[in-house]
């Protein structure tokens, strides 16, 4: 078992036959990266918000994914109407995926307090080799894999976000198209990059156990053409609206786990989160583990709030 120290993206690479399914990358701290799966989230802060995170996941194994990520998203003068930007940068070994999407989204009220959102991101989806792995005498020879790296494709998302202060549920497909990085063409190692199409479906619900403390279960499920169905369970407690303690379990055919969340609104406008996740499978014994670190700002004007916002 010792060989699954070696480089992930190069064996992937090197095994003929290989079918490789990109999928956005999956975070334990979701719930507040949500416009990176939903447009119909953009502006439902009713603030400026922006969100930074980084995930190191499955440390110490060569080539094991690191993903970075910064969204920005607010509500306009009409207050229906809200617009966001969010950029991932997604590395697996030798190969990389960047994200650069536009949000838009529209809010109509459906009940007293119960308001429902449609979402639409477009933008586009970048590809690249490391030219390390394109110097290897072993690819070098196949052009293939010169003309898959480097390319830009663009693609098309959309969502519905219905929501309360108290709870939410959320419906997406961020990424519509099929997209094959191969461009109809195949190497001689028989390599194939797809970009699937992945539907969420999120909720979650805040439950007032006392005057200082406050319950949030939350759920994740995910759903990809040709891979495992992925299903991830959150509860965390807030405490005095300044810190956040819970746990995660994400239920997957290949990659289950275990976590933990904390999170600190330092001030009105800082919150800084971090988060544990350990494999349950084999992966357990060659991994210390995936971290997450998480920065949100935002930017209050008091008119515009008009309830406490816990997701």
């Amino acid at each position: 078992m010792k060989l699954l120290k070696f480089n992930i993206a190069l064996f992937i690479l090197l095994s003929g036959g290989i079918t490789f399914a990109q999928q956005l990358p999956q975070f334990t701290q979701y719930m507040y990266n949500t416009i990176s799966i939903n447009p119909a989230y953009a502006g439902s802060r009713e603030t400026l918000s922006i969100v930074g995170l980084h995930r190191s996941q499955w440390v110490g194994i060569e080539g094991a994914p690191t993903t970075q990520t910064l969204s920005i998203h607010t509500p306009l003068r009409n207050e229906r109407i809200g617009v966001g930007l969010s950029f991932i940068n997604d590395e697996l070994g030798y190969e990389n995926f960047s994200y650069l999407y536009g949000d838009f989204s529209y809010t109509l009220p459906v009940g007293t307090k119960t308001k429902l959102a449609l979402g639409l991101k477009g933008g586009f989806t970048h590809y690249n080799i490391d030219q390390d792995l394109l110097n290897d005498p072993k690819v070098f020879a196949d052009p293939f894999f010169n003309e898959v790296s480097n390319r830009w494709s663009p693609n098309i998302g959309a969502g519905a976000f219905l929501h309360t202060d108290r709870w939410y549920l959320g419906l997406s497909a961020p990424r519509i198209l099929n997209t094959d990085y191969n461009k109809g063409k195949q190497g001689a190692l028989d390599y194939i990059a797809l970009e699937r199409v992945s539907y969420y479906f999120t909720g979650g619900y805040v439950f007032d156990l006392s005057n200082t403390t406050k319950f949030k279960p939350a759920m994740l499920m995910k759903a990809t053409n040709g891979a495992p169905l992925s299903f991830d369970i959150t509860a965390n407690f807030l405490f005095n609206d300044v810190f956040w303690l819970g746990g995660s379990y994400r239920i997957n055919e290949s990659a289950a786990a275990l976590g933990g969340i904390m999170d600190f609104q330092i001030s009105k406008q800082l919150r800084i989160g971090y988060a544990y996740e350990y494999p349950l499978s084999e992966l357990r014994n060659y991994t210390g583990g995936t971290h997450e670190i998480l920065l949100m700002f935002e930017i209050f004007e008091s008119k515009r709030i008009k309830s406490p916002r816990f997701f």
